[in-house]
């Protein structure tokens, strides 16, 4: 397509007629991969006689080309773009950048973006060449803009990928230091000046944000640019230019140059200004900034927060990255000395009004209400839960260098705001020179809010100061955990809760009621003297639900979480919670807001099963509340939006639901239809972000459901055609609900054939395990799965023997990873607990018996320096390999010759006695941790009364509530078996131990009594044909065997008779309990186990006591 006809395609692009736009936007796609398409696209962006709204349809079209097709995404993916082309774009898109108006060069920054990213240094080795030169010609503003772009590359980056940052400090830095000299002695500079200079500061940001480069190490080039920063900080912005518009005026020119200068800074004095935290080579360039520029620094920072004290304006960000430079500058001596003449008045002139409640505030609240909630004011929330599922997300909490790791688990509802926001600084500022230096400042500072308050008390009601009083209930909160610590402040929290909080929820004051309720959960959990003081705050907050003003309801629920958690006596509560729960969804119909939900998790979790009543409502309100959220995400598109999180907080709300209602399993049935539209379609691409909690739900509902219906059997082939195109991450989510499905509903998992599940099941696995793109850790689950066939379909899936054993063996051939080899391993073991005979015959069959025998035996053998065994170390594990070892034992010698038998003998005596130690180990642990519970905690919900017994195996009897609680840990341990595991770090071997609760049809067998049991040749499918053709074969076995041998089978077998006495009577007390069984039975049944004992004798001929 030549110009004039790309050109015309282009301006059909934006034709109002849906057809012509689609018939324009399909030519563009035809033609779109053509020789000389991207430099075509690139002539009509730089012709200033095209119409700028074609110009735009091009840079959009191009930057969205480069951006899927500059670079194969595949390792082996052809090229979409000729090398010809290539150079071309390069070599023309730097010089055309400064061409074209900021609306067309943010485009073509973004290519340039993904153009360095991809090529530099390899493909486009000049590039440096070019700034270089540019940085002392007249494209000045153009080299910087790359450049920036470039040093932005290797911001993140350390060790070796940050070595090109070493060459482009050492080619540019001095011609930016020469440019940065020049514009900064420019008298009335202008705003182009401006951008120059925040260009700079941006590229020297992302040079220094890791490390300092070792040119910086000079300090005479060091001073040269500490000399240039602190001109900038001082000198002040200009007057004249400056937007009216509040938004435009943050976002102006030179106050970005000051946010930027102030930026750097405070990272230099963070990151590799402080002596502690430095290594050895780095403590001289520490000490240096010490000494000649952190208490200059200080003192500008201080000058510069004197403008807000007499009414002048700094940006939000500005006061945010001012007060964290002050906030560090306190535990360190020499700064807290140069801040002591000053303190007074920035904190009580300076610092409390910003925590006061303002006129940006009060024009908020009126207008929108909705983001006054969203911006969280309640700067102090408890966010654990919030950490929490922004970990999820992979969203880093830590975005400021340098902040105190004692204050993060403080931060606001709103975690963006918290870069920007003046109040979070200031209240960071207060707590850590509280937490620092108390000592001279604690009772200082609440002398002055105790001031505030009394105050507050004596001025007529038209007089009284409501937003100072906002202001000091928010220290005093802020400050609770020092005050409830601290004498003699925490003995007189209860009388000032009662004086100067409790009255604030009828104050006429709206912010002061929303604080109040606030204030009030901070100190939920302190030991009131008077209950009916604690009982009139619950009552408070729990009217604050009905409150006309939307904050002072949300900041009800948020007390109340508190309120719940505190609560003693839940008769409190029970009688208002219908009515607290209409209140709940009423607000979570009108705002989506996750920590609405977090409380509502709260509540259920703890009333558990009185909640019953309600689940069914709770999550019919729930599921309509995350399609709101759902819905609501998607119109904003917006990454950071505040539905996403509620949606999550929905569905993570429905899982407690379900758990706390586990044991009635009837109500599963009655939810089901309310959470498979959900379920249906969060399986697919449009759940993505939401992918593990539905499939948490997922695996309740077919846990806990009497029965899995055909409906919930749907929900398989989504799971399997997600984990086939992208969901490969969470396939140890998903092996949870695909083991329930195999284990709970096995007959039709074997018996159904439209859709086939065996066949789907296999083509996965098959597949998974074939890919050599994927990683070890990518399909640990997928031998698990193949585990949960074997044991839960014996003897029903033959035909699948032989295809899972060949897959089987070829990944474990080229795998590295030890911890996927004893899953492997695994497999074979429990194909020969499923049928040996079969599996041996096709490991023969394969040609690779001899192989894998030899292997499992050296991993069986094989140990750490530690003297640890390196393989197998769960016991899960170790009782597979036991089972899968023992049913060898039980074919004929023309199966298993006598050379065999013998190492598999001996393998599984030595798996067995390693079984019981870690068995027995694992017991004592256990009850050194109940009997530390029972030392250090006393908690009003827990009445567990365990018996503290140590029987052998640790397999004490349950009563019924123990039972179904083990039940539930054990659905819970499945989602946390099944993460990877690092085997290569020799303390790793608690990650081994994760599942061991999973539940499986071996779990009602013991390996001990198998064992003898095969031994003696019963209880054993395969063991009639041994004893009859080869009755003789152990006893011959007894010559083969050194001492150590026979005494480990001798006490072995004793184990095993044991064993078999206490489940024996495990079985009786739960059949008695039950009524079931007379005295008599009892009586026959004891005897019977004491001829057992008696008349025992192993075939090795060594006498067992009884």
């Amino acid at each position: 397509m030549d110009l004039p006809s790309l050109a015309v395609v282009l301006q059909a692009a934006l034709s109002p007629n849906p057809d012509e736009r689609k018939a324009a936007e399909q030519r563009l796609d035809q033609f779109q991969y053509t020789p000389q398409h991207l430099v075509r696209l690139l002539q009509i962006i730089v012709d200033n006689n095209c119409d700028m709204a074609v110009r735009q349809v091009a840079s959009i079209h191009f930057k969205n080309f480069i951006a899927r097709n500059w670079a194969p995404h595949e390792p082996d993916e052809q090229p979409k773009v000729s090398h010809n082309d290539k150079a071309m774009v390069r070599d023309h898109i730097l010089v055309f950048l400064v061409q074209v108006p900021p609306l067309l060069r943010v485009q073509l920054g973004e290519c340039i973006k993904t153009m360095i990213h991809a090529d530099y240094p390899e493909q486009w080795p000049h590039l440096l060449d070019w700034i270089k030169h540019n940085l002392q010609d007249q494209q000045v503003y153009g080299a910087l803009f790359v450049l920036r772009i470039l040093s932005r590359k290797y911001e993140f980056k350390s060790d070796e990928e940050r070595t090109p940052v070493y060459r482009i400090v050492e080619e540019t830095f001095s011609h930016l230091l020469d440019i940065f000299n020049k514009l900064v002695q420019i008298p009335n500079p202008s705003l182009e000046v401006a951008d120059l200079i925040k260009l700079i500061c941006k590229i020297f940001w992302s040079s220094i944000y890791l490390e300092i480069p070792k040119q910086l190490f000079d300090p005479n080039v060091f001073n040269a640019w500490m000399v240039l920063f602190l001109t900038v900080l001082e000198r002040p912005v200009p007057v004249d230019g400056q937007p009216v518009d509040p938004e435009l005026r943050k976002s102006w020119g030179w106050w970005k140059v000051k946010k930027w200068t102030i930026h750097i800074l405070n990272r230099l004095y963070t990151r590799f200004g402080d002596l502690k935290l430095q290594n050895p080579e780095n403590k001289a360039f520490a000490q240096i900034f010490q000494k000649n520029f952190a208490g200059k620094i200080l003192e500008c920072h201080l000058n510069l927060l004197n403008v807000i004290r007499v009414g002048g304006y700094l940006p939000d960000r500005v006061i945010n990255l001012v007060l964290q430079y002050l906030s560090n500058s306190i535990s360190k001596n020499s700064m807290y000395n140069l801040l002591q003449p000053r303190l007074d008045v920035l904190l009580f002139e300076i610092v409390f009004p910003l925590m006061c409640f303002n006129d940006n505030d009060q024009k908020l609240w009126d207008e929108d209400p909705h983001e006054y909630v969203r911006k969280g004011y309640g700067e102090y929330q408890n966010l654990d839960p919030l950490l929490e599922r922004l970990k999820c997300f992979g969203i880093i909490v830590g975005l400021v260098g340098g902040a105190d790791p004692a204050i993060e688990c403080n931060k606001p509802f709103d975690i963006i705001e918290d870069l920007y926001s003046p109040r979070t600084a200031s209240m960071d500022f207060v707590s850590e020179l509280v937490r620092k230096r108390g000592k001279e400042n604690l009772q200082k500072f609440i002398l002055f809010v105790v001031e505030i308050f009394k105050r507050f008390d004596e001025a007529p009601l038209e007089y009284k100061p409501y937003r100072q009083k906002d202001g000091a209930l928010l220290a005093i909160g802020a400050l609770c955990d020092k005050l409830k610590q601290t004498d003699p402040y925490k003995s007189e929290l209860e009388r000032m809760l009662v004086q100067h909080v409790f009255p604030e929820f009828s104050s006429p004051a709206g912010h002061l009621r929303a604080k109040a309720a606030w204030v009030a959960g901070q100190y939920a959990h302190i030991n009131f003297s008077d209950q009916n003081n604690f009982r009139k705050a619950l009552h408070s907050v729990v009217s604050g639900l009905r409150d006309p003003e939307l904050p002072v309801r949300v900041d009800s629920v948020f007390a109340l979480r508190s309120f719940v958690e505190a609560c003693k006596d839940l008769s409190e509560i029970r009688p208002v919670l219908p009515q607290l729960l209409d209140e709940f969804f009423k607000l979570m119909n009108e705002v989506e807001n996750e920590d609405l939900v977090f409380t509502l998790e709260t509540i259920v979790d703890k009333f558990g099963e009185e909640m019953a009543p309600y689940a069914l409502g709770l999550c019919q309100n729930l599921a309509a509340a995350f399609w709101r959220c759902m819905n609501t995400a998607e119109a904003d598109d917006e990454a950071d939006d505040p539905g996403a999180l509620a949606a999550v907080g929905c569905l993570r709300a429905i899982s407690t639901i379900l758990e706390s209602v586990s044991r009635l399993p009837d109500l599963f049935v009655q939810i089901e239809p309310t959470l498979l539209p959900i379920m249906r379609r969060m399986l697919t691409t449009d759940g993505q972000e939401v992918f593990e909690e539905v499939l948490e739900i997922v695996s309740y509902m077919t846990f806990f459901s009497p029965t899995i219906s055909t409906e919930m059997w749907s929900l398989w082939p989504l799971m399997i055609e997600a984990l086939a195109d992208w969901a490969i991450d969470f396939f140890p989510n998903i092996l949870v609900p695909l083991d329930n499905y195999i284990s709970r509903g096995t007959a039709h998992f074997l018996a159904c054939r439209e859709p086939d599940y065996q066949q789907s099941l296999w083509k996965m696995i098959s597949y998974i395990m074939a890919d050599k793109n994927l990683e070890d850790n990518d399909i640990e689950p997928a031998p698990k799965l193949i585990e949960v066939v074997f044991q839960n379909c014996k003897g029903q899936v033959d035909q699948w023997v032989e295809p899972y054993m060949r897959i089987t063996v070829e990944r474990l051939r080229r795998t590295e990873k030890s911890y996927l080899k004893c899953l492997l391993m695994q497999v074979v073991a429990d194909a020969l607990y499923y049928n040996p005979a079969l599996t041996l015959s096709i490991l023969h069959k394969l040609g690779v018996a001899t192989e894998i025998f030899n292997l499992w035996f050296q991993m069986l053998q094989q140990v750490k320096k530690s003297g640890v065994r390196a393989n197998f170390k769960r016991e899960h594990d170790k009782k597979v390999c036991c089972l899968g070892l023992t049913s060898l034992l039980a074919l004929p010698a023309d199966q298993l010759p006598g050379e065999a038998l013998g190492p598999v003998f001996t393998a599984t005596l030595d798996l067995l006695v390693q079984y019981k130690d870690q068995l027995a180990e694992a017991a004592k642990e256990e009850e050194a941790e109940d009997l530390g519970d029972m030392d250090g905690f006393q908690t009003d919900d827990e009445d567990d009364d365990g018996d503290g017994s140590d029987k052998e195996m640790g397999v004490d009897a349950e009563d019924g509530d123990e039972a179904d609680s083990i039940k539930l840990h054990k659905l819970a341990a499945q989602a946390k078996s099944f993460r990877p595991h690092d085997e290569d770090d020799d303390d790793s071997d608690d990650d081994y131990s994760d599942d061991e609760d999973l539940q499986s049809p071996i779990d009602e067998v013991d390996p001990f009594i198998f064992f003898v049991d095969t031994i003696k040749g019963k209880g054993n499918l395969f063991c009639d044909a041994m004893q009859a053709l080869d009755p003789l074969r152990f006893q011959n076995l007894t010559q083969t065997l050194d001492f150590h041998f026979q005494a480990l089978a001798n006490g072995v077998a004793e184990h095993a008779e044991l064993r078999r006495v206490v489940i024996g009577k495990e079985k009786l007390e739960k059949t008695s309990a039950a009524g079931a069984l007379s005295q008599s039975d009892l009586k026959n049944f004891q005897a019977e186990v004491i001829v057992e004992l008696c008349t025992f004798e192993f075939p090795i001929s060594l006498q067992i006591v009884g």
